[in-house]
C-alpha cells in the first residue's frame, strides 16, 4: 500500500509540472486575430507564412501545446485509475 501512495505522488507532481508548461505554452503563443471567423473558415486566405508555419517558432509552440495537452489527458486519465 505504501508503494502505491509512492507512484500516487509521483504522478500528480508530474502532472502539475505539465500543467505548468502547458500553461507556459498557450502563453508564449501569438494571439490569433481572427476570432469565430477562423472556425467558420471566414477569410480563409493562404499565404507564404501560413504554408510555412510549422518551421516557425509559432508551429513548433503550436505542436508542443497539442502533445502537451495529449500528456495532460494521458495523465489525468492515469491518476483516474491509479488510486
Amino acid at each position: 500500500m505504501a508503494g502505491m501512495s509512492v507512484i500516487y505522488i509521483v504522478l500528480n507532481v508530474v502532472f502539475i509540472a505539465v500543467c505548468f508548461a502547458l500553461i507556459l505554452l498557450i502563453l508564449l503563443q501569438k494571439k490569433s486575430s481572427q476570432g469565430l471567423g477562423s472556425i467558420a473558415g471566414m477569410g480563409s486566405t493562404e499565404t507564404y507564412w501560413d504554408k510555412n508555419k510549422a518551421r516557425s517558432m509559432e508551429g513548433s509552440l503550436e505542436k508542443y501545446t497539442k502533445i502537451g495537452g495529449t500528456v495532460l489527458l494521458v495523465f489525468s486519465l492515469v491518476l483516474c485509475f491509479v488510486r
